[in-house]
């Protein structure tokens, strides 16, 4: 495989300041993409930036909350000040869980996991998409199993996850006849420092006996390859790196 075989993309990845977002964004750089990060905390978002430009990669870091429309817009336009096209989007923010029975739940915190697992994700496609529809691209949406799944006492995570997967099926529908594929990549779970307390790599999952627990680099060869797919590649698939049935 060439190690470089991103060279000359723009990759623009949601989250990009920690977790599988930062290892998805290093792998690019280090694959010759330039790389706009997009995500809420400055301080990892610009840690990651400095990494990927002391190895002599190019990378920009923009802050904003990917749920709020207004911050959204203000980002796609700075985004287009800086270039004429995005050849990669990685839909990977996301994360909370109210973690309680519909009955029990609080509203409000049901509805901001929705935001940031689905609503994030649409929103940022929708400001990206005038710049991939000229020249083609990638769109990677990070889905869960938990989204093709029902289970009890986590209604919102499974919902968003839900309609992300059903998100990436209508818009690769949408967008085949300009060049854009779109593909969802379950990672399984991963420990990240949102999930410490929860998992352990290698360790005993709380997932089926056959489950593994990966880390965030774990999941990047995926995330490559499907970055590197010509443009009459897959389309509206889901790919999964669980050990067990989705």
């Amino acid at each position: 495989m060439d190690n470089r075989e991103l060279e000359g993309q723009i990759a623009l990845v949601t989250g990009g300041g920690r977790g599988i977002g930062r290892s998805i964004a290093m792998a690019f750089a280090n694959a010759g993409a330039e790389v706009i990060l997009v995500a809420r905390t400055k301080t990892q978002l610009e840690h990651t930036r400095k990494e990927i430009n002391k190895t002599e990669g190019k990378a920009t870091a923009l802050s904003a909350d990917l749920t709020d429309r207004a911050q959204v817009a203000a980002t796609a336009e700075k985004i287009r000040d800086q270039t004429d096209r995005i050849d990669i989007l990685v839909n990977n923010a996301g994360g909370g869980m109210e973690p309680k029975a519909v009955a029990d739940s609080d509203p409000d915190l049901w509805i901001k996991d929705i935001e940031a697992n689905l609503f994030s994700a649409y929103l940022v496609t929708h400001a990206i998409l005038p710049l991939m529809k000229a020249t083609g691209g990638k769109i990677i949406n990070i889905g869960s199993g938990m989204g093709h799944s029902s289970g009890a006492g986590s209604s919102a995570y499974h919902v968003g996850k839900a309609g992300m997967w059903m998100l990436t099926r209508c818009l690769a529908d949408e967008v085949w006849e300009d060049g854009i594929t779109v593909n969802e990549l379950i990672p399984g779970p991963v420990a990240t420092d949102l999930t410490t307390g929860r998992m352990e790599v290698g360790g005993p999952p709380p997932f089926a006996p056959s489950e593994y627990v990966k880390g965030p680099d774990d999941v990047t060869p995926l995330a490559m390859w499907l970055a590197a797919q010509p443009d009459h590649g897959p389309t509206a698939q889901t790919f999964s790196l669980t050990r067990r049935a989705i």
